[in-house]
C-alpha cells in the first residue's frame, strides 16, 4: 500500500511538471523589444498557471481529470483496506450477496461466550486465568441472573506428566471470582480435572456441579521445586503449606467435610471416578444424556431444528 501511494504521488508530480513546461512554452508570446511596451517580467508565472486551470489550456484539464481519477481510486483502495482491517480485527464485513450477508464466520470462543459458556481446556497458567476471569466479569456485567456454565478439562497447575507450569494462586483467583460474580456458576468436568482444577469443579453452585461419565477427577497437594539457600527454601515451604491449607479448606467447604479429612485424602494422589466424586461431595451428579445438560446452548437448538 505504501509503494502504491508513493508511485501515485510520483506520477502526479511528473505529469504536473510536464504540463507546466509544455504550457509555458506554448502560451508564452514572442516578445519584441522594439514594438512591445509590455515587459515580460510584468506577467507573473501564477497568472499563467491560473489561466491554464481556468480553461485556456486543454492539457491542464486532462491533468486535472487524471488527478481526480487517481485520487478517487486511491480513496476506494483505502476504504477497501479499512474494511479488510476491520474483518481481521474481528468486526463483521458489511457485504451482501443476493440479499444475504457474507463475511467471516464467528469464532468458536465467541459462540460459547454468547451462550454464557466458559471453557477451561488448558493448565492454569496466567494467560488462561486472565481469559477466564475476563469472561466471568463480562458475563456478570451482561446479566446478573442468567447462569454461567464452566466446562473444565484441565490438569490444574501441572502438566499431564506432573511438571509444574503454574501457581495455585491462579486457581484461587478464579475461585474467588466465581464467588464474586452474582450469576450462579454451574461446573461440568470432562476429560480430566486434576489438582487445582478439581478444586474449581467443586466451587460451582451446589446442586449444579456435574461430570460427564468418563471424566477423571484427581486430588493432590501443591508441589514445590525450590532451589537456593536454606532460608529461601524454608520461606517457599511455608508458602506451599499455606496454599495446601487454603486449597483443602475450599474443598472441605464445598464437600461439607472436615478440613482434616480432606488434608488426609490429599496426602497422596487420589483418583476419583464420577460416581466416587459424587460420594465424596465434589460434584452432585453425573450427566448421562443431552437432556441433563445444565444449559442447552441456543446454537444446538438451531442445529436440531
Amino acid at each position: 500500500m505504501v509503494q502504491l501511494k508513493t508511485a501515485l504521488v510520483g506520477l502526479l508530480s511528473v505529469l504536473t511538471i510536464q504540463v507546466q513546461v509544455s504550457s509555458t512554452s506554448a502560451f508564452t508570446p514572442s516578445w519584441s523589444s522594439s514594438s512591445s511596451s509590455i515587459s515580460q517580467s510584468s506577467i507573473s508565472q501564477p497568472s499563467i498557471v491560473n489561466g491554464m486551470i481556468n480553461g485556456h489550456n486543454p492539457a491542464a484539464k486532462k491533468v486535472e481529470l487524471a488527478r481526480a481519477k487517481v485520487q478517487d481510486e486511491y480513496r476506494k483502495m483505502a476504504d477497501m483496506n479499512m474494511k479488510m482491517d476491520m474483518v481481521a480485527g474481528g468486526a463483521q464485513a458489511e457485504e451482501y450477496y443476493e440479499g444475504v450477508r457474507i463475511g467471516p464466520p464467528p469464532d468458536l470462543p465467541s459462540l460459547l461466550l454468547h451462550n454464557r459458556i466458559v471453557y477451561i481446556g488448558m493448565p492454569l497458567v496466567p494467560a488462561v486465568t486472565e481469559l477466564v476471569i475476563a469472561e466471568l466479569l463480562y458475563l456478570n456485567y451482561e446479566s446478573t441472573s442468567d447462569p454461567i456454565t464452566m466446562y473444565i478439562n484441565s490438569s490444574g497447575t501441572t502438566t499431564a506428566t506432573g511438571q509444574q507450569v503454574g501457581f495455585e494462586t491462579e486457581a484461587f483467583a478464579i475461585a474467588d471470582v466465581m464467588k464474586y460474580v452474582r450469576p450462579p456458576v454451574h461446573t461440568v468436568a470432562l476429560g480430566q480435572a486434576f489438582g487445582a482444577a478439581a478444586m474449581l469443579l467443586s466451587q460451582g453452585q451446589r446442586g449444579r456441579r456435574s461430570a460427564l461419565p468418563n471424566a477423571t477427577i484427581m486430588l493432590n497437594q501443591p508441589r514445590s521445586q525450590s532451589q537456593g539457600q536454606a532460608s529461601d527454601i524454608a520461606i517457599k515451604a511455608r508458602e506451599v503449606r499455606h496454599n495446601r491449607r487454603t486449597m483443602c479448606q475450599l474443598i472441605a467447604n464445598a464437600s461439607q467435610k472436615p478440613v482434616t479429612v480432606v488434608e488426609g485424602e490429599c496426602q497422596r494422589t487420589k483418583y476419583l471416578q464420577p460416581h466416587e466424586a459424587v460420594e465424596f461431595g465434589l460434584i452432585d451428579r453425573v450427566l448421562q444424556s443431552e437432556k441433563s445438560l445444565p444449559v442447552k446452548p441456543s446454537f444446538i437448538e438451531q442445529l436440531s431444528a
